[in-house]
């Protein structure tokens, strides 16, 4: 079996920004996502107004916690 190609990904570091400026720029960067694209988004708390707003427009999104307390979201059309 072979792996499968990682895909290009855009990467948006939003663990120093104030809500509500990560969602505007996770908004943003998926208003230009190339096909094929995804974001790789990090945050300090998880997202939960961002997820309804994925589902909504039509994205999937996986979430994994970070052994710092992070998250790391990798969101895709």
């Amino acid at each position: 079996m072979t792996a499968e190609p990682a895909k290009p990904t855009i990467e948006l570091d939003a663990r120093d920004l104030e809500p509500p400026e990560p969602m505007q720029q996770a908004l943003a960067a998926l208003a230009v996502l190339k096909p094929g694209e995804q974001l790789r988004m990090l945050l300090h708390r998880e997202p939960f107004p961002l997820y309804a707003m994925l589902r909504e427009r039509g994205f999937t999104y996986r979430t994994t916690s970070l052994t710092d307390g992070s998250y790391e979201i990798l969101i895709r059309p």
